[in-house]
């Protein structure tokens, strides 16, 4: 394996014992690095990993200091840019990587080409799992060997190191692994939409979307940016791209040149073809995609534009489109019980994500709350008023999302559930509740526009459970 940079006696930093970071490590010390590890926590667990990483240098309880003689910090995406070590490593001006900007490093040549595999990278505050996850699919279904790699499925740096390399990588990417990704230049990028999120850790919005504007340095063919949403159009603007790349909107209306769009229920491609001012290409159809929720046909469009700036035909758009099935907790069906549906979108975990859940339905008895990370949730409540025929309220942040309710919807019932409960017992009586709510045709959906971690392990859990209890109906 060849790299840009030789790591061989390289002294080198890994911060955070987590999964990226063992990986990390391994890897650096396989290419001949001097590694050491460092991790502010000192737990079993830490410690047994630790124990693991033979020839590597480990570091508990004091995750703050540099070590003397550093070359360079290859972090886990957690660490927020303030850091100590970070701000240590600033004044002593060694850089920092994240292991996106590591694995961009190792890339290595594919047979016959001299050329690394290209990456296709997804970006946005929502949708991203699943708009890389459809990519993939595509890509798959065009006969190309991929997978969906980054912040889902394969890690990217086991992506590129993979002993039978891949074709061309669909690469998901979050707002920290942008901010430590100095060098990346992909093939083509997409940024499905920005709302505040994780601004805690950016510091601000201007921030955070800065670092999500990362991914369109470089790009060689296409960046991919959403229609509705102006913020993602102006991040291409801004981004210094190669000569010949060209901006592709995607949006739920008729497309313009350039675009991706729907029109009478079909998806099409107005940008790559002949002649985009008069022609265009059917890709697909609204029917093709699962679950055809408007959200979810938006991110299949950005999907598509990536393949289709790539070089994929279109029957394997269709194909791909057609076979792909998202994760679980995703704007799920559950069930339906007497002419009543249950939609599992526990993913949605910001105001956001549970906005698009909540436009595709049209008689709702929502299901919502937990902790609001700092959201407010009256542009929500303001948005799907009209929708609402009851809400049950959970969590510890519930009374937000009350007030937001009493303020822009005073007519929809609202009863607040399982209070002091947690887990199975909480979720059985939410969905005793919401049943008592629900008339035929309505539609009950968990999508809760909050964290879960007050109540239950994760958003899967919270969604398991749901599942469970709506099947015991």
């Amino acid at each position: 394996m060849t790299a840009a940079v030789d790591f061989a006696g390289l002294p080198v930093v890994v911060a955070g014992l987590g999964i990226s970071g063992v990986s990390a490590a391994r890897v650096l010390h396989g290419l001949g690095a001097l590694v050491t590890v460092v991790d502010g926590g000192d737990g079993a667990g830490l410690r047994a990993r630790a124990a693991e990483l033979d020839g590597v240098a480990v570091r508990l309880g004091d995750g703050d200091t540099l070590p003397e003689g550093t070359r360079l910090i290859v972090t886990s995406p957690g660490w927020p840019p303030e850091s100590p070590l970070f701000l240590a490593a600033e004044r002593a001006g060694v850089p920092v990587w994240g292991d996106v900007e590591l694995a961009w490093q190792l890339r290595r040549p594919l047979p016959g080409t001299g050329e690394p595999a290209p990456w296709l990278a997804v970006t946005g505050t929502n949708g991203k799992t699943t708009t890389v996850q459809m990519l993939a699919s595509i890509l798959t279904a065009a006969g190309k060997r991929t997978a969906a790699v980054g912040n889902v499925g394969v890690s990217v740096l086991d992506a590129v190191l993979a002993e039978q390399p891949y074709d061309v990588l669909a690469v998901e990417l979050s707002s920290y692994q942008l901010h430590w990704a100095p060098s990346l230049r992909p093939h083509s990028a997409a940024v499905l939409n920005l709302a505040p999120d994780h601004l805690d850790w950016h510091g601000s919005m201007a921030a955070y979307a800065a670092d999500k504007g990362r991914i369109y340095q470089g790009n060689q063919v296409a960046c991919v940016y959403n229609l509705a949403d102006p913020a993602t159009e102006e991040l291409v603007i801004e981004a210094d791209v190669e000569e010949g790349c060209r901006a592709i909107g995607f949006g739920l209306g008729a497309p313009g040149p350039s675009q991706f769009g729907v029109v009478d229920g079909l998806l099409v491609d107005r940008a790559f073809v002949p002649d985009r001012q008069k022609n265009a290409a059917e890709i697909g159809a609204v029917e093709d995609v699962t679950p055809p929720a408007p959200h979810n046909i938006a991110n299949a469009l950005a999907a598509a534009a990536l393949a289709r700036a790539y070089g994929v035909d279109t029957t394997a758009v269709r194909e791909g489109l057609r076979a792909f099935r998202p994760d679980a907790h995703r704007i799920a069906e559950v069930a339906v019980v007497g002419e009543v549906t249950w939609i599992d979108d526990s993913k949605a975990t910001n105001t956001h994500a549970a906005a698009a859940s909540l436009a595709a339905y049209e008689s709702i008895v929502w299901v919502a709350g937990g902790l609001a990370k700092g959201a407010t949730f009256d542009e929500l409540v303001q948005g799907a008023a009209g929708r609402l025929r009851a809400a049950v309220l959970i969590g510890a942040d519930r009374e937000l999302i009350r007030e937001a309710l009493a303020r822009h919807a005073p007519d929809v019932p609202v009863i607040e559930a399982a209070q002091g409960e947690t887990g199975a017992v909480a979720m059985a009586e939410v969905v005793r509740v919401a049943a008592g709510l629900a008339r035929p045709g309505d539609t009950v959906l968990l999508a809760p526009a909050c964290a879960s971690m007050d109540m239950f392990t994760n958003y899967g859990q919270r969604g398991d459970f749901f599942a469970e209890a709506v099947r015991a109906l």
